[in-house]
């Protein structure tokens, strides 16, 4: 394939950003990039300083090929806020119909939007268009599924639950204005078959293709984790936790149990809004740890080293990039029977599920004493790694962009609805 102009429009790209999208973004970006494509990337840095006080913590390095255009409004939070509630670009349409019309992309790729242009964005821009579901936002007014920020959404109470999240309620929501923006993607990516099917039983009539996400490390030799004097490991057998520290993720259903359980630790490796609350719940035990920035190589030593990740979310995931992590050290998993979590763990044989408490306490005692159970998991999970590499990832997404610049020509532009929904 020659090489062709990419554009990624996402509402965070690191270091201004707090999750997977962003850090998917930036992968994917520079895979791109190193493969001779040229990438630009928008971004909102005005919603990453108005959800997180001061400078990002972190520092990402972009290939040459990648051209970064982190936008300022001079409104500040009122910008975000402003497309949050129009469903508009608004402040920023400016500076983003420059760059498209500047750039002529022969791809636009959408991730997370949210907050830098709602559905009107969707129709900036000519060229392939793609839309990648990190989230239930198209679905969820909050964008995580999580009813009253209590448990996993069955049956929606949308306007209650946005009130309840402490959010204005969009009324643009309330009108066509989604379903018509959605017309002018040509294909909508879903990283797990459950995402796929979560968002057409809500009734979504859109073109979905299930593509994985990919795992930037994949050899042995890459994956080796580093080996430092101290990065802080503890002394005793411990289980592992990696993410965000929010209350959808569900450590707080995990902590308690190890005030009575002895026989290992826990570390818990990451931030966000919950910390502070959790901490509250693992005061006075010693055997509870937080780990808050981590590099790469001693994350992999965390992962490797731990005798089994724990996935406790308790609402519904769009993948499970932790899973593959702990897989690509050799780590089996235990993660919640929900979401895409037992479509992962089951594909790969490498962990185990659980329901309840007592369920996850009988699946941490089985691999803390079985070792050759827990060696077996961890090298099932391993092998499993190839079907989740970049390679494949990027052979699937260059073959969607040859299928759609194909047919497209025939169609209307924006008219996307023909590709029907499928795993790649």
């Amino acid at each position: 394939m020659a090489p062709l102009r990419f554009c990624m429009i996402t509402t965070f790209y690191p270091p201004y950003s707090f999750g997977g999208d962003g850090v998917f973004v930036h992968r994917l970006s520079n895979l791109l990039a190193r493969g001779g494509h040229q990438v630009d990337i928008i971004h909102c840095v005005d919603s990453y300083r108005a959800l997180n006080r001061g400078m990002p913590a972190s520092s990402y390095q972009d290939e040459a090929g990648v051209t970064v255009h982190g936008l300022e409004s001079g409104f500040g939070a009122l910008s975000p806020l402003t497309t949050h509630q129009t469903g508009h670009p608004f402040f920023k349409a400016r500076k983003i119909r420059a760059i498209l019309a500047q750039k002529c992309f022969d791809v636009i790729h959408f991730h997370n939007i949210s907050l830098i242009g709602g559905p009107a964005i969707l129709r900036y821009g000519e060229g392939v268009k793609l839309y990648t579901l990190h989230d239930h936002w198209l679905v969820c007014p909050t964008h995580v599924l999580f009813k009253f920020n209590r448990k996993a959404c069955t049956r929606p109470s949308c306007l209650a639950c946005t009130l309840w999240h402490r959010r204005p309620p969009q009324l643009w929501r309330y009108s066509g204005m989604l379903r018509d923006a959605l017309r002018h993607v040509d294909a909508f990516i879903a990283p797990s078959e459950f995402t796929l099917r979560r968002h057409l039983a809500e009734g979504l009539d859109i073109p979905i293709i299930h593509i994985p996400h990919g795992l930037t490390a994949r050899s042995a030799e890459e994956n080796r984790p580093a080996d430092p004097e101290d990065i802080g490991l503890p002394g005793r057998p411990y289980f592992l936790f990696v993410g965000r520290l929010e209350k959808l993720k569900g450590l707080q259903t995990v902590i308690p149990l190890f005030h009575r359980y002895d026989k290992a630790d826990l570390v818990i490796a990451g931030d966000g809004s919950y910390r502070s609350r959790l901490e509250q719940l693992a005061a006075g035990c010693e055997r509870i740890h937080f780990v808050r920035h981590l590099a790469s190589a001693q994350l992999k030593s965390f992962y490797a080293r731990a005798i089994a990740l724990l996935v406790p979310s308790l609402t519904y995931e769009t993948f499970g990039q932790v899973v593959i992590e702990a897989y690509a050290t050799r780590t089996p998993v235990i993660a919640r029977d929900l979401g895409p979590l037992p479509e992962i763990v089951g594909q790969s044989g490498g962990g185990l599920i659980f329901r309840d408490d007592p369920g996850l306490l009988k699946a941490m005692e089985q691999l803390r004493t079985d070792r050759t159970l827990r060696d077996t998991l961890g090298k099932t999970g391993y092998l499993a790694c190839s079907q989740w590499t970049d390679d494949l990832y990027l052979g699937r997404y260059i073959a969607l962009i040859d299928e759609i610049r194909m047919r497209k020509p025939r169609q209307a532009t924006g008219s996307g609805g023909t590709l029907g929904s499928r795993t790649a």
